[in-house]
């Protein structure tokens, strides 16, 4: 369905389909080229296209009788608004009409019949109009086509059509003579002998074969604009018969590939004329692209997916915790000075506490001492750079990689001890804290730099020899 301004002759309005509830039929909205004010007036041009709505009757004919098909439709106008005057001209196929309704005494003049003028009309008004006539016209219907174009590197484009035919006229009734057919001028008027495709003008090595072979019974005229070829089915089609073919040519690239630099787009048909009135019910056309080329427009999807999988998979790495063995319950949760404090109280006496502080640490901290020292020392520090890498706050501010800033001696609330416990610690372990937050942070640049690596190479900016050789 197009819509179209009556000044406006190329131009086609835009129309999408809507919905009216509590109506049947489909209805569409039109977009005008400028707003309507009140009282005033536009003209329009409404085209519509109907498929399979003559129905041949009788449904099954001989080969000598002629083809008979009634249309059913709306005598007046469909519209969701009111109409105040209508007028309605119908042509038809031939002069033989059988019957037709006669809603305000229609006019008939050979192959037309002229109804109206219908004078306010309601929105959504309905009344069924009929005709009952002879047309002969070959009911050909492609039932499916199969169209495959492959674009070379040589500077050439391979067309292949392969179709499915059918004649949805009339069934044939009886038994076919082909010698009445062919002695007979008469005989088989609804019949399909051959039909004319359009193909392009640049079309070379045009073949048409079947799955026998290649047909013979065609011919092909070479014009100013297009190529003319003549298709004749090794049988006629009847009522009910169909037919399996195949058509294909060669085209000159460079007539339908532009390019801009490195960046090429095909355009052209998305099918051929293949016969006058054609009706295809099942398309599919396939393009088959040279070997490595890229299609722009979904390139970009997958580069975000790959990223996105990257991301996510070096965020999962960094978070994980390899360690094989559980932390301590009281741990979870602590906050950072408590860490800290447990660190000097796990390390060994000798580089932690002194002995007159590290008597007594059984009795000050009994969680701590449920394992051995060096074991709880490395919950300990697990626990604390996570949580210096992760929560960095107030506590964490002042010092270089994530840093703790600590007075010596600090003053620290001693983890399991009543509310207000503190104990102030000379914290020689600080050094080794330092140290593995320095190891913590060169671990994380590393990964980080390997993102960078695996992010040029994805996008093309690095070769992969020398992605494998920085790594």
């Amino acid at each position: 369905m197009q819509v179209k301004g009556e000044d406006e002759e190329e131009n086609n309005l835009e129309v999408r389909e809507t919905s009216i509830k509590g109506q049947s039929g489909r209805f569409f909205t039109v977009k005008l080229p400028v707003a309507l004010d009140p009282g005033s007036k536009i003209s329009v041009i409404v085209e519509a296209v109907y498929t399979h709505v003559l129905q041949p009757y009788p449904t099954q004919i001989t080969q000598s009788e002629k083809q008979f098909v009634v249309f059913e439709g709306n005598h007046y106008f469909y519209s969701p608004y009111p109409t105040k005057t209508q007028t309605m001209r119908v042509k038809l196929a031939s002069r033989n009409v059988e019957s037709y309704t006669k809603l305000g005494n229609p006019t008939r003049s050979e192959d037309l019949l002229d109804y109206g003028p219908f004078r306010d009309i309601p929105a959504y008004s309905q009344d069924t109009f009929k005709v009952h006539s002879e047309n002969n016209s070959p009911f050909l219907t492609i039932t499916s086509m199969t169209r495959v174009i492959e674009v070379s590197h040589w500077g050439n484009i391979a067309v292949e059509e392969n179709v499915d035919l059918k004649h949805t006229g009339a069934a044939l009734k009886g038994p076919f003579s082909r010698y009445d057919y062919q002695r007979q001028p008469d005989s088989g008027v609804s019949s399909v002998r051959s039909f004319k495709t359009i193909l392009p003008a640049a079309a070379q090595d045009v073949y048409y074969r079947d799955e026998i072979g290649n047909v013979s019974t065609s011919h092909l005229l070479i014009l100013d604009d297009s190529v003319e070829m003549e298709i004749r089915p090794r049988f006629p089609l009847f009522g009910g018969w169909k037919t399996h073919y195949i058509v294909g040519y060669n085209l000159p690239s460079y007539e339908y590939l532009y390019n801009l630099g490195d960046q090429y787009a095909l355009k052209m048909r998305l099918v051929d004329h293949v016969f006058d009135e054609q009706v295809i019910d099942s398309l599919t056309v396939k393009i088959i692209l040279p070997e490595g080329a890229k299609c722009s427009r979904q390139e970009p999807l997958l580069v975000v997916a790959t990223f996105y999988i990257l991301f996510f998979t070096v965020i999962v790495y960094v978070r994980l915790d390899f360690s094989i063995t559980k932390v301590p319950g009281r741990l979870r949760g602590a906050t950072l000075p408590a860490l800290l404090s447990v660190l000097c109280l796990t390390v060994p006496g000798p580089v932690g506490l002194p002995s007159w502080q590290w008597e007594g640490r059984e009795r000050m901290f009994p969680e701590c001492l449920r394992v051995p020292s060096t074991v709880q020392g490395a919950h300990v520090l697990s626990h604390l750079m996570l949580t210096l890498s992760t929560a960095p706050g107030p506590e964490t501010e002042g010092t270089g990689l994530v840093g703790v800033k600590l007075a010596s001696p600090p003053s620290v609330p001693v983890l399991g001890g009543g509310a207000g416990t503190h104990l102030t610690l000379p914290c020689s372990c600080l050094g080794q804290v330092s140290e593995m937050q320095r190891l913590d942070a060169q671990v994380k640049e590393l990964v980080l730099k390997a993102a960078v690596e695996a992010e040029r190479l994805v996008a093309g900016k690095l070769k992969k020899d020398t992605y494998i050789e920085n790594e």
